[in-house]
């Protein structure tokens, strides 16, 4: 192993750790459905998978970042 085979293993092991600790973007919970407005328990951001795949599905056809209110 030379001192680029070195560095290149150290390069991956940094971008693993960075990305093992990066956390996804998510809208906080509200409390309703972010998609069709349903009272829902707390924590929870969307009534089924439907409507969170429709309120995905709807951001990212307008280019929105997750985090983000429609």
């Amino acid at each position: 192993m030379d001192i680029a085979d070195l560095a290149q293993i150290q390069v991956e092991r940094l971008a693993h750790q960075e990305l093992s600790a990066r956390k996804p973007a998510a809208p906080p919970a509200t409390g309703a459905c972010l998609w069709c407005d349903a009272p829902l328990a707390d924590g929870r951001r969307w009534c089924d998978t439907d409507c969170r795949d429709d309120w995905e599905r709807d951001h990212h056809a307008k280019g929105l970042r997750r985090g983000d209110r429609r």
